[in-house]
């Protein structure tokens, strides 16, 4: 599920939007200045996010004036004319009332929408926002005005490092990181990055709050170092009727690890109940691989060198995976479990990881492979098509890349060459499966 992209204008400018899912609930998703409704869609982990939100709501997604594919601005807009942005959106995806849900410095401008257009807001739904930017003697766990300019000053824009302080564990995840690296690029440029920073230590709309009629939710991540929690309690106990939630985890991010509570939390929040999500399945190959003989290995050569050497393979691992396009699902020690959206790239990035794995660590690598249906899990996959490339691996033989007959099925053309391997149990499957080996 994606949805195409259009352009209203409002004022001056054009303002790309979304519409995605049919639901009872119009939802409004006010993003961070760092946006791009289509880069959005690239990365797995978030695709799952807005889907699951279009399944209880008819979800509408913008990119905020002078970010993403909206139109770029000469000067940091004010909240009027972000306001004015929302409202232009809504009448372009034929909204009268829509819950809105912002986070970070997107809930500043959510609250005073709010605030001043309540026919137009059935709900104001808060994660990790923060009413006022910068530090004064009556919240003095903003940010100090010196700190703001200096981290403008000493920021590196692009590279993905900013992630890391969003969620502490994505660092593990090299895709991850490259994805929110080139999120950050399409949002802005530096120049823009910069002038979107210092706009907002001026904001702060405290004052508003109390005005709010508009049923909130307010969560924050109890863990989270990122945003102060005492943003998100400060807000709960300005807001009338407020109701306040501390999700567990310690990610500022709404996506990936620690995302279903908090989507838990909105389902239930908007529509009276909460249901876990259907199982996202998609058609993928699932590639298992894994150094043979690991621990003869290791004991050979020490803890530091094996750690040295794996370190050295991961990073080599992971640029090819990038090159066939495959996603790393998870490591396990010497093994990795990764997900290919084509059988052929699948097979060629396995006989390539055995070849280098062979001539620069002198390891062997085995691979068994298979193409099915999988059920996407947070970050993680399942169903029988990842238990049946589990098993395929468990019959290959050192330096073997293993395959199952519906993955041969899928290459005729490619020009790969294949060996028949014969029959075999797969346990836990049922039935017999022929198994053919790649030719070397």
């Amino acid at each position: 599920m994606s949805a195409e992209t259009r352009y209203v204008l409002s004022g001056e400018h054009h303002i790309a939007y979304q519409v995605v899912g049919d639901g009872p609930i119009d939802l409004i998703y006010v993003p961070t200045w760092i946006s791009q409704i289509e880069h959005y869609w690239d990365e797995p982990s978030v695709a799952a996010y807005f889907r699951r939100l279009a399944t209880f709501s008819r979800l509408i997604m913008f990119d905020r004036r002078g970010t993403g594919l909206s139109d770029p601005v000469a000067t940091a807009p004010t909240l009027e004319d972000q306001m004015d942005d929302v409202a232009a959106v809504m009448d372009a995806a034929a909204s009268t009332q829509a819950a809105v849900f912002a986070q970070f410095e997107g809930g500043a401008m959510a609250a005073l929408f709010a605030a001043t257009h309540p026919e137009r807001t059935r709900a104001l739904i808060l994660y990790e926002a923060m009413p006022r930017m910068s530090w004064a003697p009556d919240y003095e766990w903003a940010t100090r005005p010196e700190e703001r300019e200096a981290y403008v000053r000493d920021m590196k824009w692009g590279d993905g490092a900013r992630i890391v302080s969003l969620a502490p564990r994505a660092a593990s995840n090299p895709d991850l990181v490259r994805w929110f690296a080139r999120l950050e690029r399409l949002a802005a440029s530096p120049g823009t990055a910069a002038k979107m920073m210092l706009m907002l230590g001026g904001v702060d709309v405290r004052a508003v709050l109390p005005s709010i009629q508009a049923p909130t939710l307010v969560m924050h991540r109890a863990e989270n170092r990122y945003v102060d929690v005492r943003h998100s309690r400060y807000l709960a106990e300005q807001i009338p009727g407020a109701r306040y939630v501390e999700l567990p985890g310690d990610q500022a991010l709404t996506f990936g690890r620690e995302t279903e509570p908090l989507l838990d939390e909105i389902e239930e929040f908007l529509t009276g109940a909460r249901r876990p999500p259907d199982p996202e399945r998609i058609l993928a190959t699932v590639m298992f691989a894994d150094i043979v003989d690991s621990t003869r290995r290791a004991a050979e050569l020490g803890d530091r060198r094996w750690r040295e050497l794996l370190e050295v393979f991961d990073s080599a691992v992971t640029r090819k995976l990038s090159r066939f396009r495959g996603h790393a699902v998870k490591t396990m020690g010497d093994g990795l479990l990764a997900t290919f959206d084509g059988p052929a790239r699948a097979i060629r990035c396995a006989a390539e990881m055995r070849d280098e794995a062979r001539a620069q660590f002198g390891v062997e690598v085995r691979s068994g492979l298979h193409t099915g249906e999988i059920e996407l899990i947070g970050d993680d996959v399942g169903g029988i098509g990842v238990h049946i490339g589990a098993r395929v691996l468990a019959c290959a033989d050192p330096g073997e890349v293993l395959v199952s007959g519906t993955v041969k099925d899928l290459v005729v053309g490619s020009g790969i060459m294949f060996e028949d391997r014969g029959e075999r149990e797969l346990k836990g499957v049922p039935g017999k499966w022929r198994l053919w080996a790649v030719a070397a």
